[in-house]
């Protein structure tokens, strides 16, 4: 499955199918499939959704098809490498698109949510920042989603699972930083 657009609609119904309320667990579920490689745009839809597919399972009352739909449209504008050309990550960008969504936050919101959702961002970016390159989508979007966990639960009173992430796709990142990475199973402080 070469084209982004099938895969991300594999994402989209993988998702939906999902029971799961644990953010990383969706992840590393969706992220394993075939259909989604090692790096690429494809995780500006997946990370999103998968936080999206939590708080849903969680009981958060909201269309999750229509939402995965939109933030499909959404992340598939976001050109691959925006890490290294623009400096934001798009698993990042991908939790944003995806709380915007949920709350119907636009370029002219002035309620909180507009200030609320870029704090969110800054905060992911920040924690990504710390660790350093070179790029890894699978170490992006766990750093996110594990950013993710304890805004929702400010923002919206949910508590989603928390665990300690050891990453199991490293083996197929030709550019691991191995036991600098946090989620390698290696890692050192």
């Amino acid at each position: 499955m070469n084209n982004l657009e099938q895969r991300t609609q594999a994402i989209i119904e993988a998702c939906v199918k999902e029971k799961e309320t644990n953010p990383l667990a969706i992840f590393r579920h969706v992220a394993g499939q075939e259909s989604v490689r090692i790096h690429g745009p494809e995780h500006h839809v997946l990370d999103g959704a998968c936080l999206l597919t939590a708080l849903r399972n969680a009981g958060m009352e909201f269309d999750l098809p229509e939402l995965l739909t939109r933030l499909r449209q959404e992340g598939l504008q976001m050109p691959g490498a925006i890490c290294g050309h623009w400096g934001v990550c798009g698993a990042v960008a991908s939790l944003g698109a995806a709380l915007a969504l949920l709350e119907g936050t636009g370029p002219l919101s002035a309620d909180s949510s507009w200030g609320s959702h870029m704090t969110y961002t800054a905060r992911a970016l920040a924690n990504l920042a710390a660790i350093g390159g070179p790029r890894c989508c699978k170490r992006d979007a766990y750093t996110a989603l594990k950013t993710a966990i304890p805004y929702v639960k400010e923002r919206f009173g949910i508590t989603l699972p928390e665990e300690k992430t050891v990453c199991g796709f490293y083996p197929k990142n030709e550019q691991c930083l191995g036991e600098r990475c946090p989620y390698n199973p290696g890692y050192k402080k």
